[in-house]
């Protein structure tokens, strides 16, 4: 499989991708394709294609089907005359089958014809268990995850059942079975990746003739109850009306032919629009298709978006409700609609509910520019041993497993970076790691690595979120449930038992950061999130202490292990104080910083490692110079010593509110 670049000259068409995108949002079927428009979606990018995986798990179907042949004619005509060649044979398995009718196109993932029974098969790198079974919840509705995937194949069916008269078409998912478990060493490595421009594909390289796959990896599951269980639902087709699936189809097609805008309906599924832009863009800035929507239906102007609106309200479940009954900025928004009781925080400081709350009226105990609870951080230092360790994983997930033995999606850690504080606020980057060749398992690797780095002393160990913790549990079974134990395996699981055990059990428990943040600090530049991402550049916008710390360029190979010249963390550009991760050298060389960043905001999975987990997987399957390995590993150290060093600077803002210098 490819990522197929967009042809101009090819008739607009209502394709599944379209199709699945005028589900969620009819307006945005306007703004795709546009090169004038912000777009963060993941579609179509080669970056995120290689963090997703996708496309190797669309080889990985093929090897199964070794009766199927390719149409990789990327000229739509030529497409689906080779199509209607093969499907004159009365038995074939095609790949990419184009199908067409009237206004629809799409290319199938697998067409399987026997007869007059023809199967629509998607591949979706989509895990799948057994607790999943029909892709129903308890009350029988079709579950969140698996309806876009569903409303997908039910729409090639659709378009099946009207191109191939006379025939049955049937509709399947073939998704990743994640009970199943790889019998062969190496699979992942197999998968070679390479491009031409943003091209991805994908060829498997056996270790030798005829070398097995092993056990599938894969499941095959009928969908067509579940396919009609969606068809049945109204879809969204502008202005809030709805209309059946097929007249939704129609609808969706005849905008798209005749590239017109659906009219907007606002709800709270605008603020993961991927047309949508942080802020109004500035004249000459790409075109966010969000605040087009919203000026549109509120006649809004530029200024109108200047303190945000309701979408910002961090957690939030009530953001539609405020959005039908027109309370659109979080200054409308009363007590009585957030169903907020007043009430200061307590004894366990901030809750979502403040956080809310102070995002819509700037009235926190204290006032002034932000909330810090000194009282109750400094509770929470007292407990805390020095040297303080601070420590960050990058880990990858992926479909198709590197060793035998593993499951599909189970976790690889392949680096960490581990800073020190002392009690007299000496700073070094004590201890990082990186294991990335080809072919090679880091995991055991990587605990007793992280057990060299952290052992010496009884210092308090540091995280930020719940990601480390479960890595190292996770690593943990592996590493008992391994058929051949490790020699070792006895001292690492204790190791990892002493630092992420529940609770009271471990003895040197890892402190979660951002529990803390959350709980004692609030700045409106965060947006009630505690992620380190976001709280970083909020303190570095208000903490004297990191301008006194890191205004000059004091850090550098002294502390650092990767930085050959001394940098200054803390730097003002036209009076905003810079995010200091602007100020390090892309990841990737041949990609731009907006394609990198569009892999930590656009995915719900990938979250904030994207970037990592597609720099992995390319030090794993593309075939790149040497040079270029050693400048994304570099790059790699440098954004994890990074994130090592942004925990140090929110501890040290901390003391500095706290009188603890």
């Amino acid at each position: 499989m490819a990522i197929r670049p967009k042809d101009p000259a090819m008739p607009r068409y209502l394709t599944k991708s379209r199709f699945t995108l005028g589900a969620q949002c009819p307006t945005r079927l306007y703004y795709y394709g546009k090169p004038e428009y912000l777009d963060t979606s993941l579609d179509d990018t080669f970056l995120g294609a290689l963090a997703e995986g996708g496309y190797q798990v669309g080889k990985l179907a093929q090897l199964e089907y070794p009766e199927g042949v390719v149409v990789d004619d990327l000229n739509h005509d030529r497409a689906l005359a080779r199509t209607a060649e093969l499907l004159a044979s009365s038995k074939v398995t095609i790949f990419e089958a184009a199908l067409s009718s009237g206004p629809y196109f799409v290319r199938v993932d697998i067409l399987r014809k026997d007869g007059d029974r023809v199967d629509i098969i998607e591949v979706k790198a989509k895990s799948y268990d057994r607790d999943d079974g029909e892709l129903r919840g308890k009350r029988g509705g079709i579950t969140a995850d698996f309806k876009p995937y569903l409303l997908d194949v039910a729409f090639q069916r659709h378009v099946a059942r009207l191109a191939l008269p006379g025939l049955q078409v049937r509709a399947f998912l073939l998704l990743v079975n994640k009970d199943a478990v790889a019998t062969v060493d190496g699979l992942n490595a197999r998968f070679k990746v390479a491009r031409d421009g943003r091209r991805l594909k994908v060829d498997y390289v056996p270790p030798a003739p005829g070398a097995p796959l092993g056990d599938s990896l894969l499941h095959e599951l009928n969908v067509d109850s579940q396919a009609d269980q969606v068809a049945m639902d109204p879809l969204p087709v502008g202005g809030g009306k709805m209309a059946s699936f097929g007249d939704a189809a129609a609808i969706y097609a005849d905008a798209v032919t005749r590239d017109i805008k659906l009219a907007p309906a606002p709800s709270d599924a605008c603020g993961k629009c991927q047309f949508k832009a942080d802020f109004y863009p500035e004249p000459g800035a790409s075109r966010s298709g969000f605040h087009e929507c919203w000026s549109e239906t509120y006649d809004w102007r530029p200024i109108d978006f200047a303190d945000g609106t309701v979408l910002d309200l961090w957690n939030c479940r009530r953001k539609d409700a405020l959005i039908k009954q027109g309370v659109l900025k979080p200054a409308q928004v009363t007590e009585e609609l957030l169903d907020y009781d007043g009430k200061p925080p307590g004894a366990k400081g901030l809750e979502g509910k403040h956080r809310q709350w102070y995002l819509c009226r700037p009235d926190w105990p204290g006032g002034g520019e932000f909330y810090f609870d000194a009282e109750g951080m400094r509770r929470e230092m007292a407990r805390w041993t020095y040297p303080l360790h601070f420590i960050d994983f990058e880990t990858c997930v992926v479909a198709i497993p590197f060793i035998q033995g593993r499951r599909p999606y189970s976790v690889t850690a392949f680096q960490f970076s581990h800073h020190t504080l002392a009690a007299d606020g000496a700073l070094m980057h004590k201890t990082q790691w990186l294991l990335a060749e080809p072919g090679t398992d880091p995991n055991y690797e990587f605990v007793r690595q992280l057990k060299n780095a952290l052992q010496g002393d009884r210092g308090t160990v540091f995280r930020w979120a719940d990601h480390e913790r479960k890595v190292l549990n996770e690593i943990r079974e592996q590493l008992l449930a391994a058929a051949e134990l490790a020699p070792d395996t006895e001292e690492l699981v204790a190791f990892i038992d002493s630092i992420a055990g529940p609770g009271e059990d471990a003895p040197r428990a890892m402190v979660d950061l951002c529990v803390l943040s959350g709980r004692h600090f609030f700045h409106p530049m965060t947006k009630g999130s505690a992620s380190l991402k976001k709280v970083l550049p909020a303190l570095m916008h208000c903490s004297l202490r990191l301008r006194e710390l890191y205004s000059q360029p004091t850090y550098g190979p002294n502390i650092s292990k990767n930085l050959t010249t001394p940098i200054a963390w803390w730097q003002q550009v036209d009076g905003k104080v810079m995010d200091p991760y602007l100020l390090l050298p892309p990841l990737f060389k041949d990609f731009t910083r907006e394609e990198v960043e569009a892999l930590d905001v656009a995915s719900e999975e990938l979250r904030e490692g994207g970037a990592a987990m597609a720099a992995y997987v390319r030090l794993q399957a593309e075939n790149l110079p040497e040079n270029a390995r050693s400048a994304i590993k570099a790059g790699l150290l440098r954004y994890c010593e990074l994130d090592t060093l942004a925990m140090v600077m929110a501890v040290q803002a901390w003391q500095g509110w706290c009188g603890n210098l």
